[in-house]
C-alpha cells in the first residue's frame, strides 16, 4: 500500500507539446503501477491541453478551481468535487477557465496511450 499526498511544492512546469499555456504536473502513480495511472495536472490562467483521445478510459476528479471539459460537440463547466467519465477513444480536451486556475487528477488505464488531435498553433 502507498498513501500519496500532491502538494503544490511538489508540482513540475510541463513542456508537453499536449498543453496549451502554463501548466505542472505530477506523478501519483509511478512505473510500478500496472493497471492505472494517476497525474495531478493544475493548469493556470487558462491553460489546457490540445483536443486528444486515449485508448482507455479517462476519470478527471477536479480538485481545485474553475474548468472546462469539451468535445466537439459540447463544453461542460467543471468545478472542485466534480468527476468528468471520458470513454476510451473521445477525443476531448480540458482546462482552466480563461483567467481562472484548474487542477484536476486524471486517472486512466495502465495500458492507456493518448493521441494528440489537434495541431499546434
Amino acid at each position: 500500500m502507498r498513501i500519496v499526498r500532491p502538494t503544490r511544492d511538489g508540482r513540475r512546469p510541463s513542456a508537453d507539446a499536449i498543453f496549451v499555456g502554463e501548466v505542472a504536473t505530477q506523478a501519483i502513480t509511478d512505473a510500478s503501477a500496472r493497471d492505472l495511472r494517476a497525474l495531478e495536472v493544475h493548469f493556470t490562467n487558462g491553460g489546457r491541453n490540445r483536443f486528444h483521445r486515449h485508448t482507455t478510459e479517462q476519470i478527471l476528479v477536479i480538485t481545485e478551481g474553475d474548468g472546462i471539459v469539451a468535445t466537439r460537440d459540447e463544453e461542460r463547466a467543471v468545478c472542485a468535487g466534480d468527476l468528468a467519465l471520458i470513454p476510451a477513444g473521445e477525443e476531448h480536451w480540458h482546462g482552466a477557465q480563461p483567467g481562472k486556475d484548474m487542477t484536476h487528477i486524471a486517472i486512466n488505464g495502465g495500458s492507456s496511450e493518448t493521441t494528440v488531435t489537434e495541431e499546434p498553433r
